[in-house]
């Protein structure tokens, strides 16, 4: 159960009311969002996601994308969104637990999982196997989304935000992470 509430259209005024309304017109409230509808200005910081999300979409594609998230996502143990991206693998007719990346897509997932575990630590191999296909401007994007990510994860997290719906038929293909074991 979420530590927070997470708000229904009549729990709502100003600011918050307006957003909601606006989430129900096209059918979009998740549980993240009743959660961020605690504070319309943190709402709308989180939200800045979507326009990050469609920026590395252009700049990498819509898998490569994905994959991308779910690798943070999941390295990072975030239940709710490592679901919502297992979906959306599901979605492109992919199996989860047997992707088949090319080139730029497991240099991606590479960099997902070491900005979760060490951001001061991202390797500069791996900095010099990107740029050979992307260029800083396209890195600023990808690490950019990265952060941005990580902080939807955490927020997720750290709220233990419920699962929505429509993934609690998926919630046994998460599998929490293990690298955080022995940290001190």
């Amino acid at each position: 159960m979420a530590r927070i509430k997470l708000l229904e259209l009549e729990e709502t005024s100003g600011a918050e009311r307006e957003r909601y309304e606006e989430l129900a017109g096209r059918n979009a409230v998740t549980n993240m969002k009743k959660g961020l509808l605690n504070d319309a200005a943190t709402y709308d910081a989180f939200m800045a996601w979507y326009t990050s999300w469609n920026r590395l979409v252009e700049v990498v594609g819509e898998e490569a994308a994905i994959f991308y998230a779910h690798s943070i996502s999941t390295t990072n143990s975030c239940q709710l969104c490592s679901l919502f991206f297992i979906s959306d693998i599901k979605g492109l007719g992919l199996d989860p637990n047997n992707l088949n990346p090319d080139e730029k897509e497991q240099l991606l997932i590479e960099l997902g999982h070491q900005i979760v575990k060490d951001p001061t630590a991202v390797s500069d191999d791996l900095f010099e196997r990107l740029k050979k296909h992307f260029t800083d401007a396209e890195l600023v994007v990808i690490v950019g989304f990265g952060g941005q990510m990580i902080a939807t994860n955490n927020f997720n997290s750290v709220f233990k935000i419920d699962v929505d719906q429509r993934l609690l038929p998926i919630i046994n293909e998460f599998k929490p992470q293990t690298w955080r074991k022995n940290i001190v």
